[in-house]
């Protein structure tokens, strides 16, 4: 029999045939995969026929459909709903992927015949995107170590491989940590807990065969504990678990993992000439340099590790004045903080929450989305790799857009955290490819779903990179969606969250969960009114960790990444009660891939796009202005990586902004 996925897939719309899928499909498929996808690569390198545009870049840019089926689907379940077996394969194949597209750049005659395009490249006749495709490509292949010889050659495709594996194994470490630890609780260890926050913990201690309700380190579930727990020694219990993941000892400890990461990428950095690993992956975003970098979150620390001193005095008189004398703990910080938030500004989680149903929240994305772009959303009822999991198609105008899964709530078998991916990017090139894009989300499951105001964030962020993948309209794949700069990236789905405070889509959506009643005038007020609170607390441990990150890969890599760590927050007189938003035993974003090592900035250098981004809506005087809304689709959410991200932001805005409209938005401004 075919194995299914090497097959034609006949299902609507090209979903691939979950049902038919089993784990023991993947290692034979892969294997036949990665050999239909060498012979094509050969093909290219060996021809005799001189090289052109077309044989050479629309002969990589033609897909190899049996690798991209089963990377596709492994990769989406890998990280959603993994299990042993699954584990086992990636582990696998990580090393088996990483010498495969190694091999590919390192491919001299490959190679050659690619210079000879890029050193004809003004006599070639390109238009802007074939001359665009023309040069990522060229640059990647020599980033790659394409020009590299002998020893040099092969020890960076040495590195390549051994930096997938210990990526991999750093996750698997994670998950495993995030998997296992769970605390019990008694009936009297909810008192103090909202009503959400308990029926939560009762379905983790379900999912995890407990007699009673349990706190996990679901982001979902831990975060309302620490916020409304009384109880001090629990709060202290839980959060240490917290921040001790992937630094517990034993097999799962990924402390020597980060620090021979660091080195290998030092290494690789070196071999292709560059100073250091920061000065190499800078070199392509917007930012360019590390000084450019540092130069932005230092002009944003000063302000808001001030509102954090702030903030900390007046959260430590709380906790003095219920008894206790010592210090405001990094487990005190979350629970007075709502406690002075519910005086401040009148505004209680436990009846926010109500008013933001998931599914309520999922309309409101989408109703946005057909108010500036058009798009239209139907369910779909089609097999997915989980029963949590959702899918609608997109049109517009009647005509298939895309198709979109969400997969939302929280699950052993899912790694923390949020993402956005496409099993399928849009292109046009060799044929019209229209994209399938999931959300992957960590919501705590109810009946109905409620969402804090963290969460409903969340979700408007990964539609916002949703909406990048299913705008996109780019003849070729290797730019489509967010194949973009990684500073880049965030622009679209930062931008999206604004959409979220818009009084209107807030009437009109968060409406309560027993009566159907829309949020009250005076609650949607002090919701908004609010939206800038703690903003210290939260700058100052995203702001720490970007930092952190940038000091591992701005200069020799240390061969004690905490050593190095706590340099870094003590130089910047890190308040005590604070930690950072990641750690490094499991600063995922950093070490999981290179993604975001040393790029972790990326979230702020575009929030100070994103902030200036929607003061042109306001400006026009509708967060739906329709010529805005058309300018945004034009120039940021339909052109994918086909043109520098610099040109394409002046082309919208008519500038390039300043970090004043960033700390306006924070609250953080003088």
């Amino acid at each position: 029999m075919t194995n299914p996925l090497l097959a034609n897939w006949s299902t609507p719309f090209g979903i691939a045939p979950f049902a038919d899928i089993s784990d023991d499909d993947f290692a034979p498929a892969l294997e036949q995969a990665l050999a239909a996808h060498t012979a094509q690569i050969e093909a290219i390198a060996s021809t005799s026929d001189a090289p052109t545009f077309a044989n050479v870049i629309e002969a990589l840019e033609t897909p190899c459909t049996p690798l991209e089926q089963v990377l596709s689907v492994f990769f989406s379940v890998a990280g959603a709903d993994s299990n042993p077996a699954r584990e086992a394969l990636q582990r696998e194949f990580s090393p088996k992927l990483a010498a495969h597209f190694s091999a590919i750049t390192a491919n001299k005659a490959l190679y050659a015949r690619l210079k000879t395009l890029w050193d004809q490249r003004d006599s070639l006749g390109l238009n802007d995107e074939q001359a665009r495709v023309l040069m990522l490509t060229y640059r990647g292949f020599v980033r790659g170590g394409a020009a590299l010889e002998g020893a040099e050659d092969i020890r960076m495709q040495e590195i390549k491989s051994r930096l997938a594996t210990l990526g991999t194994q750093f996750t698997q470490n994670l998950l495993a940590d995030e998997r296992d630890w769970f605390m019990e609780l008694s009936e009297d260890d909810l008192k103090g807990l909202p009503e959400f926050a308990i029926a939560a913990a009762r379905a983790a201690g379900e999912e995890k065969g407990a007699d009673g309700p349990v706190v996990t380190l679901a982001r979902s579930i831990i975060t309302p504990f620490l916020q409304f727990s009384p109880r001090r020694d629990l709060r202290q219990t839980a959060f240490a678990a917290w921040a001790a993941r992937g630094a517990n000892g034993g097999d799962t400890d990924n402390r020597a993992i980060a620090a021979e990461v660091l080195a290998l990428r030092e290494e690789r950095a070196k071999l292709l000439g560059y100073e250091n690993f920061a000065a190499y992956k800078l070199e392509t975003e917007m930012a360019e340099t590390p000084e450019a970098v540092r130069g932005l979150l230092m002009d944003v620390w000063a302000p808001a590790k001030a509102q954090a001193d702030a903030d900390a005095a007046i959260l430590t008189e709380m906790l003095n004045k219920d008894g206790i004398n010592g210090a405001l703990e990094a487990w005190d910080w979350r629970y007075y903080s709502e406690k002075r938030r519910a005086v401040e500004h009148d505004l209680d989680e436990a009846e926010l929450k109500p008013y933001l149903q998931l599914d309520r929240m999922i309309e409101a994305s989408f109703d946005c989305a057909n108010r500036l772009f058009g798009l239209e959303f139907a369910p779909l009822d089609v097999p997915l790799y989980h029963p949590d999991c959702r899918a609608w198609e997109v049109t517009r105008d009647g005509a298939h857009v895309a198709v979109f899964i969400g997969d939302y709530f929280a699950r052993g078998s899912k790694r923390s955290g949020a993402w956005c991916s496409a099993m399928r990017s849009q292109a046009k090139f060799p044929e019209v490819q229209s994209p399938i894009v999931i959300n992957v989300c960590n919501f705590a499951k109810g009946d109905p779903a409620l969402l804090s105001w963290d969460d409903a964030r969340t979700l408007f962020h990964e539609f916002g990179h949703a909406l990048h993948q299913m705008l996109s309209d780019v003849t070729y794949e290797s730019i489509s969606g967010t194949s973009v700069a990684r500073d880049f990236v965030e622009l679209p789905s930062q931008l999206y969250e604004h959409w979220l405070e818009v009084p209107e889509v807030l009437q009109q959506f968060a409406t309560h969960a027993e009566t159907g009643a829309a949020m009250p005038e005076d609650l949607l007020q002090r919701v908004l009114g609010a939206a800038t609170y703690d903003m210290g607390f939260q700058t100052v441990e995203y702001v720490a960790s970007a930092l952190v990150d940038l000091a591992f890969h701005d200069g020799d890599a240390p061969s004690d990444p905490m050593a190095k760590q706590g340099e870094v927050l003590a130089e910047i007189g890190m308040p005590s009660a604070i930690i950072m938003r990641h750690a490094t035993p499991h600063f995922a974003h950093v070490f999981a891939g290179d993604g975001y090592s040393s790029g972790y900035y990326s979230y702020m250098w575009s929030e100070v796009m994103d902030a200036d981004a929607f003061a042109a809506f306001e400006e026009a005087g509708s967060a739906f202005d329709p010529d805005r809304a058309k300018a945004l689709e034009t120039y940021i959410l339909s052109t994918g990586g086909s043109v520098d991200p610099k040109a394409l932001y002046t082309k919208f805005r008519g500038r390039l902004p300043g970090v004043e409209a960033l700390l306006k938005g924070r609250g953080l401004a003088g």
